[in-house]
């Protein structure tokens, strides 16, 4: 399971960095502290600047070490480095489990909310589907 929270993770830095072409977008937890970045080149580092993975165009992603820890598909699933489903993420924001639970919802203003609604962090910034996955699977 802390191997599907890094890759998640990843996915979410990633993805808004490639959305978003500024130097760098921040993640927030429910308290408005920064808990990542995302630069402009795919490098995804924590609140402390420390390069943690990268993202490459075909979706793969990598640890800091360049290993591959998984894909991003294009239909909004989330894999594994062995290619197992972990995850979903709809169009609307709703992130679900490998088993289509819901776990979550993203608003479209970035706020992150539980599935009962309430709000576990912000992603300004971050294409709102990617960083749902972000909250969802890297920190609970």
């Amino acid at each position: 399971m802390r191997q599907l929270r890094y890759i998640i993770a990843l996915v979410v830095l990633a993805t808004g960095c490639m959305a978003f072409n500024a130097s760098a977008q921040s993640m927030q937890d429910s308290n408005y502290r920064t808990t990542g970045h995302v630069k402009s080149d795919g490098t995804i580092q924590d609140s402390n600047y420390r390069t943690v993975g990268h993202i490459k165009s075909d979706g793969t992603v990598q640890d800091s070490n360049y290993r591959t820890v998984g894909h991003i598909k294009s239909d909004g699933t989330i894999q594994d480095s062995n290619y197992r489903t972990v995850g979903h993420v709809k169009s609307d924001g709703t992130v679900q489990d490998s088993n289509y639970r819901t776990v979550g919802h993203v608003k479209s203003d970035g706020t992150v909310q539980d599935s009962n609604y309430r709000t576990i962090g912000y992603a300004n910034g971050v294409r709102s589907d990617w960083a749902a996955v972000y909250f969802f699977f890297f920190f609970n």
